[in-house]
């Protein structure tokens, strides 16, 4: 454990400079199904992954999610580029055209509002994401002066998951502007996730919470848990 703080504390220069020549992006979208529209949004959501496989090469990952009435896009990009294309695509394209009917506020209040888009600081690279059904996100805002510091144990945090995790199948921490950031994993059963929050990383983040998240632990990190089931991957 001595040894994981050191790490994390004293992520280097060249990690970070490494982890930022990725120019990974991603993006983060959770929308209100329209009332009595929650089965019909979910499977339309559910037959977007194959469109994005076939006409978005530069979307690396793309995830559906529930979570009772509340649906959810996440996905990594391979740069910015990628992103703006998948924003301007063929799924992007059709979920505005119904956006009114299966989001509640429509496609400006219900949709765009509630984009979140971010750079991606360090990852676990996926794995068995066939054997994936539930995911987390969590988003984080710094303390006061603690950005820094909270960037650098999300961007050190990345092998630590990869060496001690085997059960979370692939973990992503993102920047999304200069004190709010995120995290992003998922699993194949509860089991992943409750070993996840068992583990190296989030003690670490228990331990470091009161000084670096803004209102701490139990405030600002679990009151932000989010856990989805996952209804499609591309």
């Amino acid at each position: 454990m001595l040894s994981a703080i050191a790490l994390i504390t004293t992520a280097t220069t060249a990690h970070a400079q490494d982890i930022k020549m990725t120019n990974r992006t991603a993006s983060y979208i959770a929308m209100p199904a329209a009332e009595g529209q929650t089965q019909a949004f979910a499977e339309f959501l559910a037959g977007a992954a194959p469109l994005v496989k076939e006409t978005e090469p530069g979307t690396e990952l793309w995830f559906a999610l529930q979570a009772e009435d509340t649906l959810a896009i996440f996905d990594i990009f391979v740069d910015d580029a990628a992103r703006n294309a998948h924003f301007s695509g063929a799924v992007a394209g059709a979920l505005k055209e119904n956006a009114d009917v299966l989001v509640q506020g429509g496609w400006d209040d219900g949709v765009v509002a509630n984009i979140n888009n971010s750079d991606v600081l360090s990852m676990k690279a996926p794995v068995d994401l066939h054997s994936a059904t539930t995911a987390t996100y969590i988003k984080l805002e710094a303390a006061p002066g603690q950005s820094d510091n909270l960037r650098a144990l999300l961007a050190a945090a990345g092998p630590i998951v990869t060496e001690t995790e085997p059960k979370t199948l692939f973990w992503v921490a993102l920047q999304i502007d200069e004190t709010n950031f995120a995290i992003f994993d998922i699993f194949a059963d509860n089991s992943g996730r409750e070993a996840h929050f068992a583990g190296q990383v989030a003690g670490l983040l228990n331990e470091k919470a009161s000084e670096l998240v803004a209102r701490g632990w139990d405030d600002g990190v679990l009151a932000n848990v989010n856990n989805f089931d996952i209804i499609a991957i591309k």
